[in-house]
């Protein structure tokens, strides 16, 4: 009786020690984020761009793929408000749908490089040595090609199509994360607690994926939110050179590549993708901006 009495005793302290903590921390952090102007502005262009592009079936009844070829090189009419490409398809039509895979691009590519950058890069940082060396030396290698550069040499490995375009953009993005996950963990593993988990018998890969990690991702947050932008820049410029997603699916790469035939006839075939995809990294890039401010422990004072 006295020891369950005592277990459940101390068991329930830590829950509120560690939940209302943890949920402090994030209400002041969305409330540094929200007095972050320009961020919101980002949040608000990403939620309208995320909202249009889901509401694609709803926005329009056109095909993104069907032909129409007598209805080609349409100018903006209240039938087709921007207007129609040079096999006569609808041009609103193709940039939603266009987005819902430019977009999915972004999210699974960096999703790729996380998962293998931030193990990666804990393991090194927290194991030092030979392992350390390997891991940094194979990050080198990758970090000596321009990210652009290495997405295309690997899709002339994988070949075309979009699980290699999502392969190769993913891989692109795993240096980055693998250098920033190190540099964190060495300040974290001489923290006084990663010694007190030592001192309890923890083992290794316990220590990191409990402690290390979790006080590092922090900046890896920020620096994903900002990969995201550089992932769709990527796999645009990869769909503008015939490398990417093939036609006819739309995508916004893809499109551009498509209308640059038509720059001078058609220029809207070009405008509208460029405004898309600028849009949607200028977004990105703010966001991850006031993120980086919000999750700034240095801003906490403020």
């Amino acid at each position: 009786m006295p020891s369950s009495t005592l277990e459940s005793i101390t068991a329930e302290p830590p829950s509120l020690t560690v939940t209302w903590p943890r949920l402090r921390l994030f209400l002041e952090g969305w409330q540094r984020f929200r007095r972050h102007r320009i961020a919101m502005v980002g949040l608000a262009l990403l939620a309208l761009l995320l909202v249009l592009c889901l509401a694609a079936p709803v926005i329009t009844s056109y095909d993104p793929i069907r032909q129409n070829l007598s209805q080609a090189l349409r100018p903006v009419s209240a039938d087709h408000p921007l207007g129609t490409d040079h096999l006569g398809r609808d041009m609103l039509a193709r940039l939603l749908f266009g987005g819902r895979l430019s977009l999915l691009i972004g999210f699974f590519a960096v999703g790729i490089g996380l998962a293998v950058g931030v193990p990666l890069g804990a393991i090194s940082g927290f194991q030092g040595g030979r392992t350390d060396l390997v891991i940094q030396r194979f990050a080198d290698i990758l970090l000596s090609f321009p990210g652009f550069l290495l997405a295309l040499s690997l899709v002339a490995i994988l070949g075309v199509g979009l699980r290699n375009v999502i392969i190769s953009v993913g891989i692109s993005a795993v240096p980055s994360f693998i250098r920033l996950v190190r540099g964190s963990v060495l300040s974290i593993r001489e923290q006084v607690y990663v010694e007190a988990a030592y001192a309890l018998g923890q083992r290794r890969a316990m220590i990191i994926f409990r402690h290390v990690l979790p006080n590092a991702m922090a900046p890896v947050i920020v620096q994903g939110t900002l990969s995201l932008g550089f992932a769709i820049l990527v796999a645009a410029g990869l769909g503008f050179l015939g490398l990417g997603v093939q036609a006819p699916t739309p995508e916004w790469g893809t499109m551009l590549g498509e209308g640059r035939q038509y720059i001078f006839r058609a220029p809207s075939l070009t405008t509208f993708p460029g405004l898309a995809i600028f849009l949607a990294v200028l977004g990105f890039n703010l966001f991850g901006d006031g993120l980086r401010d919000a999750l700034d422990p240095r801003m906490r004072q403020m």
